[in-house]
């Protein structure tokens, strides 16, 4: 038995072919003029259908469904969900805080996490995995974030770095990626100071990223990229990389202010407890500082700070207008106990310190925590 679209054809007219050969060899005279007037009578073959090929193992393609059950997690504070593991990548929704999220992996670095998504086109979507609280975190399996690529070909950004068109300073920036964004790693330049990565944005799907600045292993079996794309090999020149100096950028301004904060949010015993915010301020340009509002439900709460760049940022508490005098600055790296008052509204003022004429900019993590 043959199912094969050709061999049902070749069928078809290896029994046809008789039929019209034995009428042509009949020897029967008949002239045009007396054929008798019919209507043709016409054989149709219903062949089965060809089968559709499977997906290949491309990233963006959909992703499988997992063979372990998700872990469930809710998340602390409102939150983007976006379609790859990286704040360059588009958002593709929101969550708000309090929603309950079913987790299918994380990214090496533990750091992002894949979550049950049906509003994407493959039905998953990354978040901060510290924005989502988890019973047992290492319950969540460690995932590729490329399905064609091998897990040591992903890279953990380790500074604020602009994706480039190509491997030099002297391309343009296409992109900008923050410190613990995940990306594919697709191959290196020739000298190995330069790395390839999966960037949507950019030109044919690819954009290039500083080596120095790029946390990743098995470096060495990347392929070697020409400018014209095409692949040259694996081998790396050895050599002392020189050093790259970060690019300093402007903050985006987010208009947001003392009346209208970047972030509202009331904590609650069963609702939301803590608050994570990430942002950029920098001066004498750009974004200087930032607002953020939050009403407790306990006596005291716990704030502290990470900062990343080139400058300082100082955090102030604020109430009904005025700095309050029980409590004055949050520098980078520290942490601070807050006494407040149940059920009222504060300010959390971030300014990015001047110092001198030359561009400052801070990348910071700001937490604020109930303990109850």
């Amino acid at each position: 038995m043959c199912l094969d679209y050709n061999c049902i054809v070749q069928k078809v007219i290896f029994l046809i072919l008789p039929v019209s050969l034995l009428i042509s060899g009949c020897g029967l005279n008949y002239s045009s003029s007396n054929l008798p007037t019919t209507t043709p009578y016409i054989i149709t073959v219903t062949l089965p259908p060809a089968p559709n090929p499977s997906p290949t193992g491309v990233f963006g393609s959909p992703i499988p469904i997992p063979t372990t059950e998700p872990v469930e997690g809710i998340t602390s504070t409102q939150v983007n969900v976006r379609g790859e593991p990286s704040t360059s990548s588009a958002p593709l929704g929101m969550l708000g805080p309090s929603t309950n999220v079913q987790i299918v992996g994380k990214d090496p670095s533990g750091y992002w996490a894949q979550i049950i998504f049906p509003q994407s086109p493959n039905g998953r979507g990354w978040l901060t995995l510290q924005y989502i609280k988890v019973k047992d975190i290492n319950a969540i399996p460690v995932i590729s974030i490329a399905s064609n690529l091998e897990p040591g070909h992903n890279g953990i950004i380790l500074q604020q770095v602009n994706i480039r068109s190509g491997p030099g300073t002297s391309f343009n920036a296409v992109g900008l990626l923050n410190p613990k964004d995940v990306v594919a790693l697709t191959g290196k330049d020739s000298s190995g100071i330069w790395l390839q990565i999966q960037f949507t944005s950019g030109p044919d799907g690819r954009g290039w990223v500083t080596a120095a600045f790029v946390k990743a292993s098995d470096v060495d079996t990347l392929p070697i990229v020409a400018q014209t794309g095409e692949v040259m090999g694996t081998e790396t020149p050895t050599g002392v990389q020189p050093t790259i100096t970060a690019t300093v950028i402007v903050a985006s301004s987010d208009n947001d202010s003392a009346q209208l904060p970047a972030v509202v949010i009331t904590f609650s015993p069963t609702g939301s407890r803590s608050l994570i915010y990430t942002s950029d301020v920098s001066t004498p340009k750009g974004d200087t500082e930032d607002w953020i509002q939050f009403s407790p439900y306990t006596r005291e709460v716990v704030a502290s700070l990470t900062c990343q760049g080139n400058g300082k940022v100082n955090v102030e508490l604020w109430q009904n207008g005025s700095v309050l005098q029980n409590w004055g600055h949050l520098d980078c790296g520290k942490t601070e106990r807050i006494n407040v008052s149940p059920g009222q509204p504060y300010l959390m003022h971030l300014i990015a310190k001047p110092h001198g004429n030359d561009l400052q900019d801070v990348h910071y993590t700001i937490s604020i925590e109930t303990e109850q």
